[in-house]
């Protein structure tokens, strides 16, 4: 068995989650969520997926294993990850999400909630910490099918009466914008919302095979094929999402996506939000751009949601999280246009498409005109793909053993001027570019991040980076 918390849920293979592991870690989550009083006996647990192969055999033996404990398990179905964590609040339920988010369909994964949200690294070390004293019970690891009351239809409406809200009716009137369904569970509700919006509405590339799309690292194809879309239909903008529809991918009219901290930063302005809460990876030129302060994390949305809930016990108000991957999440209730718009401490893919278009359309602005309008660094990611855990943690304690060795692995690239080591390594070079690596904590993969004064230079510093990390050897 090879499964562990990440930045966002438990993750491994499918082959791992799918049978006993399962089980095991929706009976782990049970008993935490009763030991520590978030749930009494016979209380509700809402259950939702996503379109991977393993998803729906996984949802069934979660909801067997958790009424073996005593629970009540409601199946959402298929929907997004923020309507599944909306319906659950709603209703005062704990909630378990199976999906792998962006990752390929050989892998997937399990999120957990709270009745208040998201789970804690706290929960997640009691979790692990009860599913290792668990592992010899077979009554907790015994596979069987499961079911519950189907509760998707009153789920999604929940959600999409949500986000009908943040727009008039008429606020992309003429506008015309694709929606890239792939296998997205938040593909249909999608061209839902914004048709209300008076959009014209163009469902693309739907597939009945699961296709991982990351947001924060959009691959070639995928951005040749939103250009394709955005010249043959004159689009405005093509919409997306990732697997489980927590992270949104706008595209402008010419196909090119918008940086998800951008997205980000639009919606904070959008909200008039007065407190944001970033990791390390989002743009630097939030600080200086946002008309917010800006609280700094370690990557993964636990940490953002921890620093939104530090603003609020402080007595902030208008808090909001956002991570580099464009997943918003709302740590305060808002107005806007006279319409309440309840907190919801988990990433959402919709509310940041809304309020980037909204914005666009407001100000008669295409949406690389509005990026223009924005003074930030040229910021772009990417991965080495199929990079060992062992590799990642060679290479890492290399750099932090000794500012030599760090400078010496960075001189290709130029003179190290700063180091931040809130998560992974970020360091500022002496022309002011930035380069950072970060170990994935959901995958075998190490990411790099760049910032630079213009896009050549980006790419260049993006392209140096990654050879750094591929000629790296234990």
């Amino acid at each position: 068995m090879s499964v562990k918390f990440g930045t966002s849920g438990l993750r491994g293979l499918s082959a791992d989650l799918v049978g006993s592991v399962s089980a095991l870690y929706a009976t782990a989550f049970a008993r935490h969520m009763l030991d520590s009083g978030n749930l009494q006996p016979g209380s509700p647990v809402v259950i939702g997926r996503d379109f991977r192969p393993s998803s729906p055999e996984i949802a069934s033996t979660i909801m067997a294993a958790l009424k073996r404990v005593g629970l009540e398990p409601i199946d959402c179905g298929t929907i997004p990850t923020p309507a599944l964590a909306l319906y659950g609040s709603s209703i005062g339920a704990a909630g378990i999400m199976v999906t792998g988010s962006h990752i390929p369909a050989d892998r997937n994964g399990i999120k957990f909630y709270r009745p208040d949200g998201e789970v804690n690294k706290a929960d997640e070390e009691a979790i692990t910490r009860l599913a290792a004293e668990l592992a010899a019970d077979p009554e907790a690891n015994r596979v069987e099918a499961g079911a519950g009351q189907d509760r998707e239809a009153e789920a999604t409406k929940l959600f999409i009466d949500r986000n009908l809200d943040v727009l008039p009716p008429d606020g992309l009137k003429g506008k015309r914008i694709g929606i890239y369904q792939h296998s997205s569970v938040a593909r249909d509700m999608l061209v839902t919302v914004f048709e209300h919006c008076g959009a014209t509405v163009f469902p693309l590339g739907r597939s009945e095979q699961f296709i991982p799309v990351d947001t924060e690292a959009v691959s070639p194809d995928t951005i040749n094929q939103l250009a394709r879309w955005t010249d043959e239909l004159a689009l405005d903008a093509v919409l997306s999402t990732d697997g489980d529809g927590d992270r949104p991918l706008v595209a402008d009219e010419h196909g090119v996506p918008l940086r998800g901290d951008l997205l980000g930063l639009i919606t904070a302005r959008f909200l008039a939000a007065s407190a944001v809460a970033t990791p390390v990876t989002s743009n630097s030129g939030l600080e200086r751009d946002g008309g917010f302060d800006v609280l700094r994390t370690r990557v993964g949305s636990p940490y953002v949601i921890a620093a939104m809930e530090e603003c609020l016990s402080a007595g902030r108000i208008g808090v909001v999280g956002f991570e580099a991957n464009g997943g918003l999440m709302l740590g305060s209730d808002f107005s806007i246009g006279g319409k309440l718009i309840k907190a919801l401490p988990t990433r959402d893919s919709f509310l940041p498409a809304l309020a980037v278009l909204g914005t666009a359309a407001k100000r008669d602005l295409s949406l690389s005109a509005l990026v223009e309008d924005f003074s930030l660094p040229v910021a772009l990611s990417d991965r080495q793909e199929n990079y060992a855990g062992e590799r990642s943690a060679s290479l890492m304690a290399h750099l932090r053993s000794s500012p030599d060795q760090l400078s010496a692995f960075l001189a290709p690239l130029g003179a190290v001027q700063a180091v931040s080591d809130i998560d992974g390594l970020r360091v500022t070079l002496a022309d002011g570019r930035v380069v950072h690596f970060r170990p994935s904590g959901n995958a075998p993969e190490m990411r790099c991040y760049v910032e630079a004064a213009d896009k050549e230079s980006a790419a260049s510093l993006l392209s140096l980076g990654l050879s750094l990390l591929e000629g790296w050897k234990v």
